[in-house]
């Protein structure tokens, strides 16, 4: 049963559709240059901690309904579920409803008619809407965005404010200022011709399939089209549903008008079926299973006839993602850098370093500073601030990652070295788990695991070369990796061979924590499409370039020179 609820002016918290206002920056885009927002501390007794406090006491002792939005318009549908905090299962944080096909096809109705009077705005008033935005994400609504996703997504304090505030607020202004330097590009002009190039939006709606793990990517995934001249169906995880709903209601807040982003829960299948169907498809811009982006993939394949235009895709499906020790490595470094890679956020990035190659003249050095750093790191409630990491997302990564611990602890080839705990009572909580696999084709060390589990293999110095061949070949990923090593000569071998397994590569440092605007970030191989968020040439995937040329003479003549010159 669908319900068509009041109009969205007068349902959400944030929404004053005042498109008249104006910020300064954009009127002058031409001079306009984005800098990194800075990461705040929250110490005991700051405005920031107290304010953050509050709003975390507010989301947690409220369920919030969260509607489907369809242009101006909120829906809910029989199909209620709801999403839950992950260190304390039993409590519901959000209450949605999944869209069914019918409202999903309202949906792409409204953004293809949306599109064209949105496109037809200048680049400058699309890009003051998101830097309005990332203004009212810096101060006026930053704890909601910090409390929604520790409190639905399980995250600690840094791991909120990296994510849901300083990379989401990098990745609207930083957008602004790379389309905007991409689309300064005019071709050359000689004579007569005056060639110009107008940098379009593409016909029809994208797609925006976004995950649970970073509230950033959610804003960063429905955004970047819609700055570059499209619109949008959003479809969130169902575990990160909260706080990308907070990020949808600061969108229209700043002005977005109606119909530009669709906010569409729904069953990844139906959303899937019916958005790669529909002829308007502009393209589909995805984070999540290699799996799903696979189907989507083939669904699009198996419709090509009855598309107006070829679908782009963007997709990033995760890593298993390595450190490679040197014998001449800083081993500082390489043990405080692999237990924040593999540990923090519970190794659910999908950068996170799941596989660890040490040199046996280090390696046992390595690996006790490692076992002593796990029995020191805390786990539980994201709101307690001596605990390092909290619980995994859902039972389902709760039962995959489990699964893999099971397999340590039957097999021959592999020992817990330490963690190996796990406890679903009343959140979905797994240890930081350190294993020691002797087969290096075991599944460890070849599938992405998504959680926290790091695992180690020791190798041969004498054998580097069939190391690095491994390291290449193992695993069907290409995200991340980091060599560790003072020599230059090894630095340098060792990148040149691996250069295609991995689209970010550290050197001397963790495989997480790429910066927009620092390291733009993507992989390639089933990691995905490498288009790099984050970096200056990302917008330029969502647009269709009109080549224009103008000639201001006479054409006197059909006929070449050459013809009637004897």
């Amino acid at each position: 049963m669908l319900r068509r609820c009041k109009s969205v002016v007068g349902r959400l918290r944030h929404v004053k559709l005042s498109s008249t206002r104006s910020l300064s920056t954009s009127q002058c885009l031409h001079d306009y240059t984005a800098v990194n927002e800075p990461i705040r501390d929250y110490l005991p007794g700051s405005t920031d901690r107290e304010r953050l406090e509050k709003r975390l006491s507010y989301f947690s002792n409220t369920c919030s309904d969260v509607p489907i939005v369809i242009g101006d318009d909120v829906y809910t549908t029989s199909d209620v579920r709801h999403q839950v905090m992950p260190f304390d299962h039993q409590k519901k944080l959000a209450k949605f409803s999944y869209a069914d096909k019918a409202l999903i096809q309202k949906a792409i109705d409204v953004a293809v008619k949306a599109q064209r009077d949105w496109e037809r705005q200048s680049y400058e008033k699309r890009a003051d809407v998101f830097l309005r935005a990332a203004k009212l994400m810096q101060e006026e609504y930053r704890m909601d965005l910090m409390a929604t996703t520790m409190l639905g997504q399980a995250k600690t304090i840094i791991q909120a404010e990296i994510d849901s505030t300083c990379e989401l607020i990098d990745f609207l202004n930083f957008n602004v200022m790379f389309g905007h330097e991409a689309t300064k590009y005019q071709p050359i002009s000689l004579g007569s011709i005056t060639n110009t190039l107008s940098y379009r939006g593409m016909e029809g709606f994208w797609a925006s399939v976004t995950p649970f793990n970073f509230t950033a990517i959610g804003g960063n995934l429905s955004s970047a089209p819609a700055i570059a001249g499209n619109t949008v169906l959003w479809k969130p995880s169902d575990t990160a549903v909260l706080s990308n709903y907070t990020v949808f209601k600061i969108f229209r807040e700043a002005g977005l008008p109606p119909g530009v982003i669709n906010f569409v829960p729904a069953d990844g299948p139906v959303f899937g079926g019916a958005v790669t169907s529909s002829p308007h498809l502009a393209g589909v811009n995805f984070t999540g299973s290699v799996e799903t982006f696979e189907t989507l993939w083939k669904s699009i394949s198996a419709n090509l006839p009855n598309f107006r235009s070829f679908p782009r895709m963007i997709g990033e499906c995760g890593g298993k993602n390595y450190h490679l020790v040197h014998p001449s490595a800083d081993l500082d470094s390489v043990v405080n850098g692999t237990v924040m890679s593999a540990f923090e956020f519970g190794g659910q990035k999908c950068s996170a370093c799941s596989r660890l190659f040490l040199p046996q003249s280090c390696a046992q050095e390595v690996i006790d500073r490692l076992v002593a750093i796990q029995e020191e790191i805390k786990v539980g409630s994201p709101l307690l601030v001596e605990n390092y990491l909290s619980a995994v997302i859902d039972d389902k990564a709760f039962a995959r990652i489990k699964g893999y611990i099971d397999h340590a602890r039957s097999s021959e080839s592999c020992e817990i070295l330490a963690g190996g705990g796990y406890d679903d009572s009343k959140g979905y909580f797994i240890q930081p788990t350190i294993i020691l696999c002797k087969d290096p084709n075991d599944k460890l060390l070849t599938e992405e695991i998504f959680g926290p589990v790091l695992s180690i293999y020791v190798y041969d110095e004498k054998e580097v070369a069939d190391l690095l061949t491994r390291i290449d070949s193992n695993t069907r990923y290409g995200l991340t990796g980091s060599i560790y090593a003072k020599d230059s000569e090894v630095v340098d071998s060792w990148k040149d061979f691996l250069r295609f397994s991995a689209g970010n590569m550290y050197i001397n440092d963790k495989s997480t924590g790429s910066v927009v605007g620092q390291q733009p970030f993507g992989g390639a191989r089933k990691s995905g499409t490498n288009d790099k968020a984050g970096g200056p040439h990302y917008l330029l995937k969502f647009m269709s370039p009109l080549a224009i040329k103008t000639n201001s003479a006479t054409l006197g003549d059909w006929r070449y020179k050459y013809m009637t010159e004897k």
